[in-house]
């Protein structure tokens, strides 16, 4: 009984501590997957020295560094440039034939963290000579995240990594030919850079902002719980033009019966199509 009661103070201390955190700052984690926001949790109170999770509660509403380390943590940020070749390399086979004889192509990169995937995107649709009609939006929650998507600056020791990445995708060309270096830093070009459109845009509680013939949001999902997945997909339903496509993560699914509006486009890289209104 006593061990019950524990977890349940536990549980009342982490719903009031996400309350605080939504009224104080609008984002909202309540609907996030509770293991995945406790381990963040978990982690702050031990930088910080504290006992529970009220303590960190006091702190955050008091005290707004404390609210923005609280945000911070909370943003996902684990990404980089052709990030599971194999869903470019569909994309760039399947999809593009597909594109190509539209007049404009949106793009939308919802949760593009740091850029790297978006700085991808821009690299593809050019080799496949679409780069010049195509907008690409990239968005993410974190200000500060954006900021540093929109330097297009990559430390130089990843860069290894991303060009065995862009090869397995079926790059063109060098790699280098997108960015140049200095002993420390990967810079992205800058007409690279110019095709991308940075904002701030919350999954959780903002909507459509533009109609789009592709939205890529991969490996965020997974950080949701199922009624907040369920709503995310609805909103990027509402947001595709008909037969649009939809990118996910390579641990994510989408429950066709749940979400009967798509259809499944390459089950493996999962890619989805959503369907022509009959």
């Amino acid at each position: 009984m006593e061990a019950r009661l524990q977890v349940d103070k536990q549980d009342l201390e982490l719903d009031l501590f996400l309350t605080a955190v939504y009224r104080l700052s609008g984002f909202d984690f309540r609907k996030y997957m509770k293991s995945s926001i406790m381990r963040r949790v978990e982690n702050r109170l031990r930088l910080e020295g504290l006992k529970n999770i009220s303590q960190l509660t006091e702190k955050v509403i008091h005290h707004d560094v404390f609210l923005q380390k609280v945000l911070d943590d909370f943003s996902i940020n684990v990404t980089e440039m052709f990030r599971d070749p194999s869903f470019f390399l569909s994309f760039r086979e399947k999809v593009i034939p597909l594109l190509r004889e539209l007049p404009e192509i949106r793009v939308w990169h919802a949760g593009c963290s740091s850029g790297e995937e978006a700085y991808s995107m821009a690299i593809l649709l050019e080799e496949e000579g679409v780069g010049h009609k195509a907008k690409i939006y990239a968005t993410d929650m974190n200000e500060k995240i954006l900021e540093k998507a929109q330097k297009g600056i990559i430390p130089l020791s990843k860069m290894k990594t991303y060009t065995k990445n862009y090869m397995q995708a079926g790059g063109k060309t060098a790699f280098s030919e997108y960015y140049h270096s200095d002993h420390e830093f990967a810079y992205i070009n800058e007409d690279l850079l110019n095709r991308i459109i940075f904002a701030q845009h919350n999954l959780v509680t903002d909507r459509s902002f533009n109609e789009f013939h592709i939205i890529v949001c991969r490996n965020v999902l997974i950080y949701f719980n199922l009624e907040l997945q369920h709503n995310v997909i609805q909103l990027f339903q509402e947001s595709l033009g008909a037969e649009g496509f939809l990118g996910l993560g390579s641990k994510e699914a989408l429950r066709l019966d749940a979400h009967p509006g798509f259809e499944e486009f390459d089950l493996y890289d999962k890619l989805y199509r959503k369907k022509t209104e009959s």
